[in-house]
């Protein structure tokens, strides 16, 4: 088996619903996305896929969809005042933990085709999640 890694950099703020500590007010994190591919075999190019490729799909997405955006439960209160004032955010079905960003990369990186095996998502320089699927599947 062949294993690539690209590292991707963005900022996003969040804030958790249910949650006793801190992190229950909005609050912001520069943020660093590991995407890890592995397959069997290396293409015509003798790679798994291009560092380039990465950061062009996946890159964008990022930057287009989370990078400086709030990222929020869609039950947060604070989302209609978000929108009244033009702020930037995105919502999700889960809280916006760093497990649950670390699954929504990795959801959209099987969704570009890309052979994607785990994604870890570093919220600061000594905190990470990795979210690599279970056999079956799962959900929020």
């Amino acid at each position: 088996m062949f294993r690539v890694s690209r590292e991707i950099h963005f900022c996003y703020g969040h804030r958790l619903l249910h949650y006793a500590g801190k992190c229950r007010h909005l609050h912001g994190h520069n943020g660093k996305a590991v995407i890890t591919l592995e397959t069997r075999d290396l293409d015509a190019r003798g790679m798994v896929v291009d560092f380039t490729d990465i950061k062009q799909m996946l890159g964008r997405w990022i930057d287009e969809t989370l990078d400086h955006k709030m990222l929020l439960h869609r039950d947060d209160p604070i989302i209609p005042e978000l929108r009244r004032l033009g702020e930037p955010f995105i919502t999700l079905e889960c809280n916006p933990t760093a497990e649950n960003i670390a699954r929504l990369i990795y959801e959209q990186a099987r969704a570009f085709g890309l052979p994607v095996v785990e994604v870890t998502l570093w919220e600061t320089e000594s905190s990470y999640a990795t979210y690599r699927p279970p056999a079956g599947g799962d959900k929020c």
